[in-house]
């Protein structure tokens, strides 16, 4: 590949990984690897200026405003850094400043990794906040950043027009507690704090945003009316006398003080609330950095420090195999303690058993483990020719290590899990989706109250809730008469749920609410449902082979038969509020081709589906009939070539009378 092509390849991919990062807040790339291609695109155009362009990424800050947010144009632009990935490239920045100013003093701060604002207050008020955007237009994110409460509203004793510069973070507490949470109600995670901070800085609801409960902390003042500042230190110093919550920092005279900083901050960055992904050097001097100016993209006066990931040897002592709070069986390797990133590192996650095969990992062997930045430790490789004789491949269990129940592979994925509604290590889960809104709706039985009852000792199943006693409840922290009352009058009210709710609340893998609803109508019992034979339930619309054996699996299981015997002793409705529909068209498949004059195709095959039948688009000889109309194509052609039955509109619309 020439470095025409090579240029080429290198924006197109910076430019996608660009919009992931900034605009989508998905990136598909570490900061590492991002950083390495960044750097190669800037030394090929150093070394082909006649390739220059100023459209590179190189000469860009950020991302585009996105149009759903009213665009913000900054009075002084967020400019990005450039970035030094070694101690002598920052010797090299330092030497190049000290060489253009005279007694050059540094400012030293961590480099948070969240989502850049600029925030402006008039008259002491919140006025507007906007993201960084491209650096010149951001994004009017002011309502979000006014439901952050480290964030001040109002400002006394401030000047007329005042602008900061700050980063917007999830804290790692939040994280994992909202992540708990999302795990509880089978949602999908959030993937690191820093996307969880840019996703919910621009939700269009702020009342999603305060649920996240999001930080800020702040960096640079980027204008005050009255100026009066002759060194960064003194704007930090302002910003915190008003109130502002400021970016921990520190004076450098040195290289060596800078290096200090440096190693002391990588070694105790894990006992910071919030993620880092490097170091900020900064001149101190405000008439200097003037002086100096800025590229394109950033200024010459400071550089960021980025933390290369860490890599070493360590020996896998043990598997050990825990269970999610979805059921999951999660892998983690127990190695020989070794320090990466400013910790000690004992545990290393190995995914799931697809992983481990393709790592080949064994007991005994010695293994590469590696932590970039705030990634969790994860193994990269096995060393074979260190591998000790007579080690074995590791394989997950084929039970439950909680329970004892049977442990089987999603259908759809890799992961191994159980499906046992009993299972300790799921306890939490289980309860909680039963009473969620779209399952039993028992209002007032959240996460948290579902917690404080586990942990009284009162709640071991969702079956449970039917027996909890007034006086028990009452006595729980924070419940209260009033409360236990009020709960168990939601409890009991929620006897008459109806089955398809009730199958629901049962959390069965990919019996969801359409598929409830469908076995609801064709069963007008619990009972009935359970005495179909596997053959019918898979021919059912909506349900299919892999939910018909997720069923009656789970109904085999002596732990859910348990829970559906304590159910019915205590009076939970097993009968069918929906409406059983006609079935005439069960096990039929229709395929529609060409113009109908009384129905659109849409209408047509609610039809069908509407009495038990399924709507194909291909036609194949399971197929029970093709209903033709005007103009109708290759699939009238097949059809007749497969021998299937062809009906015209007439037809159907007796066939539905």
């Amino acid at each position: 590949m020439d470095f025409v092509e090579e240029i080429s390849l290198l924006r197109e991919k910076l430019e996608q990984y660009n919009r992931e990062y900034y605009e989508l807040d998905a990136p598909s790339v570490s900061d590492f690897e991002y950083d390495a291609l960044s750097r190669r695109l800037r030394q090929l155009e150093a070394q082909h200026p006649e390739a220059a362009s100023p459209d590179s990424p190189t000469n860009r800050v950020g991302g585009a405003a996105l149009e759903k947010f009213a665009p913000v144009r900054h009075l002084v632009p967020l400019e990005s850094l450039n970035d030094v990935f070694s101690l002598d490239e920052l010797s090299d920045f330092l030497t190049r400043t000290n060489a253009a100013v005279e007694s050059a003093e540094y400012v030293a701060e961590p480099k948070i990794d969240g989502l850049s604002v600029a925030v402006e207050y008039r008259g002491g008020a919140l006025f507007q906040g906007a993201t960084r955007g491209d650096g010149v237009t951001g994004e009017d994110v002011t309502e979000n950043l006014r439901t952050i409460e480290s964030l001040p509203k109002t400002i006394p004793n401030a000047p007329e027009r005042l602008i900061a510069r700050g980063e917007v973070y999830m804290s790692r507490e939040v994280f994992e507690e909202l992540n708990a949470e999302r795990e509880i109600r089978g949602e999908k995670l959030l993937a690191n704090p820093r996307n969880a901070a840019a996703g919910s800085l621009r939700q269009l609801d702020p009342a999603v945003a305060a649920e996240r409960r999001l930080s800020i902390i702040f960096f640079n003042l980027q204008y005050s009316s009255g100026g009066g500042f002759s060194t960064h230190l003194e704007t930090l110093d302002k910003l915190e006398a008003l109130g502002f919550p400021v970016v921990p920092h520190r004076l450098c005279g040195s290289f060596a003080d800078c290096r200090e900083f440096i190693e002391h901050l990588g070694e105790t960055r894990e006992e910071l609330p919030y993620g880092i992904d490097g170091a900020v050097i900064k001149l101190n001097s405000l008439p200097d950095r003037a002086a100096l100016g800025s590229t394109a993209k950033a200024p010459r006066w400071a550089a960021a420090f980025k933390y290369p990931p860490e890599q070493k040897e360590s020996v896998v002592l043990d598997v050990v195999v825990g269970v999610g709070r979805t059921g999951v069986l999660t892998p983690k390797a127990v190695v020989q303690p070794v320090r990466l990133a400013g910790t000690s590192v004992t545990n290393a996650t190995l995914h799931n058993q697809d992983n481990i095969d393709r790592l080949d990992l064994r007991i005994g062997d010695t293994v590469i483990i590696q932590k970039a930045g705030e990634i969790i430790p994860e193994i990269l490789s096995v060393v074979l020719e260190k591998r000790p004789e007579g080690t074995v491949p590791f394989r997950l269990p084929d039970a439950c290590p909680e329970c004892g129940s049977p442990a089987e592979r999603d259908p759809d994925g890799s992961a191994l899990r159980c499906t046992s509604p009993e299972c300790p290590a799921q306890r939490l889960r289980n309860i909680a989706h039963f009473a969620s809104r779209g399952a039993m709706d028992v209002e007032g039985l959240g996460i948290s109250v579902a917690q404080a009852l586990i942990n009284a000792g009162l709640l071991t199943s969702p079956a449970g809730l039917y027996y909890l006693e007034a006086q028990s409840v009452a006595a729980v922290e924070r419940m209260g008469k009033k409360s236990a009352e009020n709960l168990l009058s939601a409890i009991e009210g929620s006897k008459s749920a109806g089955l398809a709710r009730l199958l629901t609340a049962f959390g069965i893998r990919q019996v969801g609410q359409k598929a409830a609803k469908v076995l609801a109508r064709r069963y007008s019992n619990l009972d009935k449902l359970l005495a179909a034979p596997e053959e019918e339930l898979k021919l059912i619309p909506d349900v299919g082979p892999i939910t018909a054996k997720n069923l009656t699996d789970w109904f085999k299981n002596p732990q859910s038969q348990h829970q559906i015997e304590l159910l019915r002793a205590a009076g939970v409705s097993f009968e069918s509020t929906e409406s059983v529909l006609d079935t005439r068209f069960a096990g039929k498949t229709f395929v529609l081709t060409g113009a109908l004059e009384g129905f659109t195709r849409d209408e047509a095959a609610a039809i069908i589906e509407g009495f038990g039948g399924k709507a194909s688009g291909s036609v194949s000889k399971k197929t029970s009939y093709v209903l033709a109309g005007e103009a109708a194509g290759s699939k009238l052609t097949k059809a007749r070539e497969l021998g299937v039955p062809v009906i015209d509109e007439n037809e159907f619309k007796e066939m539905i009378k």
